[in-house]
């Protein structure tokens, strides 16, 4: 399961997009610091694929991919001095896959702060690249003694003596030029700034029309350093407490299509490189998610480690295809089940049958 980490000033609406993601009721409150401990949701990934697939099988039970969302205090300029709750809570963010940058733009008199994009980027970018100096320079001391006398720890000592100069210059690690090998390395320190960034933007509902000119300047900024959305966070936080029917009349109505679920995993799912794989037969219709360039054995290996030590072949289809064939025995007969072996490169929709022995 990906875990996703939300990081914002207070009033931002980090806790009304969590609200609006996991269909909590988490308190959401026009005044600083009303979230005073971390909390943790998942949701299911909306996908329509599953569904179809589920019908065609008549399947009992449909298990659809999910994601975690953990929502933490909010951070104030001066956060790492022990300003505000300082930040403590960071380190309930600490091992997710992303961070999530909640930047508020709606104004709103009655509820306090900044509202330029632009300025809670500055002051997190700060809080974090602070926090994590002081991670580095802390786990440096213990691993140069380690390292004398064991030479494994010498390429994360040079790691992390990079993201050291990186971070002391003000520059938080996801914007930065440290290779593939090198965020490797650093990632038994489990810094903040080392990580993929989503950004998402809280506009107001009058604003709606002019989403695309209220994110062009932090697009402009991070450039294709992070995924960047803008969110009616209040109005999607109400629309999920609706019923279904309801909810879809009312986001269909404003444009807003599939809602803030539907697109944030799709955000999601782009800036991690994640893909989706299916399985289903009258017992269970279920979507698996994998890293993109996986192996059929690597692919399996998310149903069970099992799978993968002892994968043998992976029937594998299109899922429009077995859709339009009807069944997976018409999907046979007609030739369209291809058997697969351990150099497949899985793609996204595939629906496999794995057979493994161990």
């Amino acid at each position: 399961m990906e875990r996703f980490g939300f990081v914002g000033l207070p009033n931002a609406g980090k806790s009304s997009l969590y609200n609006a993601l996991v269909g909590s009721d988490v308190l959401a409150a026009p005044y600083a610091f009303a979230t005073t401990s971390s909390n943790t949701g998942v949701a299911r990934v909306v996908d329509p694929r599953l569904d179809a697939l589920a019908d065609l099988s008549g399947s009992r039970t449909v298990t659809p991919a999910s994601v975690q969302f953990t929502d933490i205090g909010g951070l104030v300029e001066g956060a790492s001095r022990g300003e505000g709750l300082g930040n403590r809570f960071l380190a309930g963010i600490r091992e997710v896959d992303a961070v999530v940058f909640v930047l508020r733009a709606f104004a709103n008199p009655d509820v306090a702060g900044p509202t330029d994009p632009l300025e809670h980027l500055r002051v997190l970018e700060i809080e974090l690249t602070l926090a994590d100096l002081e991670t580095v320079e802390n786990r440096l001391v213990k691993l140069r003694k380690a390292a004398v006398h064991d030479r494994s720890r010498a390429a994360e000592v040079t790691a992390l003596e990079a993201a050291g100069t990186i971070l002391d210059g003000g520059t938080p690690l996801y914007r930065s030029d440290l290779t593939a090998g090198q965020q490797a390395d650093l990632r038994e320190s489990f810094l903040l700034t080392n990580r993929p960034v989503l950004v998402v933007v809280n506009i107001g509902e009058d604003q709606l029309d002019r989403a695309d000119a209220l994110i062009e300047p932090v697009v402009a900024e991070l450039g294709s350093r992070a995924e960047v959305m803008a969110v009616c966070v209040q109005l999607e936080a109400e629309a999920v407490q609706l019923p279904a029917d309801d909810r879809s009349e009312l986001l269909e109505g404003l444009g807003l299509g599939e809602g803030a679920l539907g697109r944030f995993t799709h955000a999601a799912y782009n800036l991690l490189g994640l893909r989706t794989f299916f399985t289903t037969g009258d017992k269970e219709t279920r979507a698996w998610t994998f890293r993109q360039g996986a192996n059929a054995p690597e692919a399996a290996g998310r149903i069970h480690t099992d799978f993968q030590r002892g994968f043998i072949r992976a029937d594998v289809i299109g899922w429009k295809q077995l859709l339009e064939s009807g069944s997976w025995a018409r999907a046979r007969d007609q030739g369209l089940v291809r058997t697969e072996g351990r150099d497949y490169l899985v793609a996204d929709g595939d629906v496999m049958e794995i057979r493994f022995n161990v």
